[in-house]
């Protein structure tokens, strides 16, 4: 069970696109395992940083410069403060994923080397967070809130 800490909730919705004139915004979610559950906590997120592509209908994150946030926090942490998974905003009020977020989802899953079996996508839209989980084994990604 994946549990967002209310700092890391706030951050995110501090982006939320609620006037035409805001851009979607993104990062990744940075957390730890439970020892002895299958429960998650994220901790952290990383925010729109220079580099990210930002525009109405569009957010891509600029590998480098979150990647270093997430090495810092894993080597300050020793090792128990890991990448969990991807945020981002659309503008709307209940957010589904489009067919370009579930392709780069998948791409992730695929492509990446991580310590678990699934990865968080988390959308955050006007009224609501959603969050998909993704099994890395099956390729399946479903919404879990």
């Amino acid at each position: 069970m994946l549990k967002i800490d209310e700092e890391p909730l706030a951050r995110m919705r501090a982006y939320k696109q609620d006037s035409k004139e805001k851009l979607e915004a993104g990062g990744v979610l940075l957390g730890r395992f439970i020892i002895s559950s299958k429960n998650l906590v994220v901790d952290k997120v990383t925010v729109p940083m220079i580099g990210d592509k930002r525009e109405r209908y569009s957010f891509i994150r600029e590998e480098k410069m979150h990647q270093r946030l997430i090495t810092k926090n894993w080597e300050a942490s020793n090792g128990t403060c890991n990448y969990l998974g991807e945020w981002h905003t659309h503008p709307e009020s209940y957010p589904r994923p489009s067919e370009q977020d579930r392709k780069n989802w998948l791409e992730i899953m695929k492509t990446r080397t991580f310590s678990s079996l699934y990865l968080y996508f988390v959308i955050v839209g006007i009224k609501e967070v959603r969050v998909w989980e993704g099994n890395r084994k099956t390729g399946k990604i479903k919404r879990i809130y």
